[in-house]
Order: C-alpha cells, then structure tokens, then sequence
C-alpha cells in the first residue's frame, strides 16, 4: 500500500484545524473519495470499451482497474498531460 505525504504550514495546519475536527481524517476522506471517484470513472470505461470490443471484463473492481490500463483505456494524468500537443499561438 502506498503512502502519501504532505507537508503544510503551521499556519496552514490551524486553518485546517478550524475547518475539520481531525485534519488527518479530512484528509484521508478527500483522497479516498477522490480516488473512488477516479475508480467509477475507470471501469465505466472499461466496461464501454469492452463492450464495444466483445473484450472479457476482469471480475472484481482492483482487476479492471489493472486491466483498464492494460488495455490503455485510459492513462495516468501525468502520461496524459505530457502528450499533450499544445496548439501553435500564430505570430503576428
């Protein structure tokens, strides 16, 4: 399992103790749920292309993810920023 870091500033820590009981739980919450969000999205692509492609769907929800990126439905956000082709601004 991975872990994550953060660093904030001790300013930054009171703002966030008056914002939440537990900053640590707040946390926590935001990137698990961000990370569920993320998971619909995956297999909900998954599903369409294998769908469309009569492809065998994986059983389970950590084995679509895999077989999601696998099959290169989809791709990190890092992957995918850096292959952006960003558009010529035409020269005056």
């Amino acid at each position: 399992m991975a872990e994550i870091k953060v660093t904030v500033s001790d300013t930054q820590v009171k703002c966030l103790e008056y914002a939440a009981v537990s900053v640590q739980e707040w946390c926590d919450n935001a990137i698990h749920n961000r990370a569920r969000i993320a998971q619909e999205e995956i297999i909900a692509s998954l599903v369409s292309h294998c769908n469309a492609n009569d492809i065998a769907i994986a059983t389970g929800a950590d084995a679509q993810v895999t077989q999601a990126f696998e099959l290169k439905v989809v791709d990190t956000a890092k992957n995918v920023f850096d292959n952006e082709e960003i558009p010529e601004v035409p020269s005056e």
